[in-house]
């Protein structure tokens, strides 16, 4: 399918989900002080701390340019917040005169929903009606990665060193906080988060 999508130029994305956690920190090595390691430790959530321990984000990484789009979402990663992410994204990319995606992505249940699939099936089916009109319109074709292998997505890396380069670690982050920084670090523009 690659070599398809290469030989007709379509898009070809790498999407997948990951938590950022407020409390734990991602494995990292740093220089330090002599005979003063610098050690991060898991922070502490206080009982009246009402926000969520980790945030869900979505991501997709477009292979030609490197490109990312990402939105973090409310809750979980769940078949109605995939398919509002998917909609997102074919409105940025078709916007910009894309009109095919070749997207990878593991097999998260909810990836391979009864849900999800409907969902790609009528919205291809309408992009094509839309071609026929003349009308813009991204379709996606989907490629499952094989079970329990991250390493083929490419997206995967990225996700690594953007979360040691958002740590802090002498104090927990709030949400708000955490969020701008992800934003930041990939230089993308801040968007508020993608509900049920």
């Amino acid at each position: 399918m690659l070599e398809l999508a290469q030989a007709q130029k379509w898009l070809i994305g790498y999407q997948d989900e990951c938590w950022w956690s407020r409390v734990s920190p991602p494995h990292l090595h740093s220089w330090g002080e002599a005979d003063q390691p610098l050690r991060l430790r898991d922070a502490e959530k206080e009982k009246s701390d009402g926000e969520a321990k980790a945030l869900c984000c979505y991501g997709l990484k477009l292979e030609a340019d490197h490109q990312m789009l990402l939105r973090f979402v409310a809750g979980r990663g769940v078949s109605d917040l995939t398919i509002a992410f998917l909609a997102w994204v074919c409105s940025q990319l078709a916007s910009k005169g894309a009109k095919n995606l070749v997207m990878i992505w593991d097999n998260a249940t909810w990836h391979g929903s009864r849900q999800v699939r409907e969902w790609l099936k009528s919205h291809n089916q309408q992009v094509r009606a839309d071609w026929r009109e003349g009308k813009a319109g991204l379709r996606i074709i989907p490629c499952f990665l094989p079970v329990r292998s991250p390493w083929l997505n490419s997206i995967e890396p990225c996700w690594l060193h953007a979360k040691r380069a958002v740590v802090e670690p002498t104090r927990k982050l709030g949400s708000t906080e955490l969020t701008n920084r992800v934003y930041d670090y990939f230089k993308l523009d801040h968007l508020p988060f993608i509900a049920h």
